[in-house]
């Protein structure tokens, strides 16, 4: 999320940002989640930001959004509904809120269910986003997500390549896609079934996860060589992140300001 000088979101920047998506050729954008700000934005600038990307990206780019981070179930239930009404693709919980750090998977399912009936929609995703903590679905837990016919999105963020396989074991044959958020493990967890890479690193250097995506399978030897630069590229998220994206995205042409809510971007000199 671009802000202003005075901290606020900038939507002229917004915008300029979608653009470069589309001329870097990602097939979506994932809005209103943790590199968007999420947990520094108040209710409404969640609404309002999912809604305005889902209005102003390109009709060959689709959309999911979050902003699951409301404590309440009823008040989860509501800005999520908004969001769907406000015509997002995928509505996307967040892990993490389904259940506190010492409740067991049991309650997590059960949160699932009670989303699930409170909430009117045909598609929903979630992301093991890692903040406040990191609640990873298991294989099992994936797959009767899976079977509930309602969930197409996963944005995986366990790292693991053996914990990857086995989820797209479990949902293979579904209507549930895994996008990988972690590089160095992209390549090789393309031939386990994963659909795509979705992670912080897509506001560096977009084109080239596209391009691996896309012809990982074409060009096999070009694209271990585009892997082994990808892996090491992905430490540059431990620079002063979201704010070196920012600055990355300058130099890129896109014009909006390093400013963060998350980060001091006076860090960046």
């Amino acid at each position: 999320t671009p802000f202003t000088e005075d901290n606020k979101i900038d939507y002229d920047g917004v915008l300029k940002i979608i653009e470069w998506y589309d001329k870097m050729g990602v097939t979506g954008i994932f809005a209103v989640c943790q590199s968007s700000e999420m947990f520094q934005l108040n209710a409404r600038e969640r609404f309002e930001l999912a809604k305005f990307v889902i209005e102003n990206t390109p009709k060959h780019i689709g959309v999911v959004a979050s902003g699951h981070v409301a404590e309440d179930p009823e008040d989860q239930v509501r800005e999520a509904q908004a969001v769907i009404d406000a015509g997002v693709q995928s509505y996307v919980f967040i892990s993490n809120q389904f259940a506190k750090v010492n409740e067991s998977e049991d309650a997590a399912k059960k949160r699932i269910e009670y989303l699930l009936d409170h909430i009117d929609a045909e598609s929903f995703g979630v992301y093991e986003c890692p903040y406040p903590y990191k609640r990873l679905l298991s294989p099992e837990l994936l797959k009767w997500c899976a079977d509930t016919g309602k969930f197409s999105f996963l944005k995986d963020t366990c790292c693991d390549l053996p914990q990857l396989k086995a989820k797209c074991e479990a949902v293979k044959g579904s209507d549930l896609k895994i996008f990988n958020a972690n590089a160095a493990t992209l390549l090789e967890s393309l031939s386990y079934g994963v659909a795509g890479y979705s992670g912080v690193m897509a506001n560096f250097h977009a084109d080239l996860y596209a391009w691996l995506v896309k012809n990982w399978q074409k060009e096999p030897e070009r694209a271990k060589v585009m892997m082994d630069f990808l892996g090491a590229a992905s430490m540059i998220e431990c620079q002063v992140y979201p704010c070196n994206a920012k600055y990355h995205m300058q130099l890129e042409g896109v014009p909006i300001t390093t400013k963060s809510r998350k980060q001091d971007d006076a860090l960046l000199t």
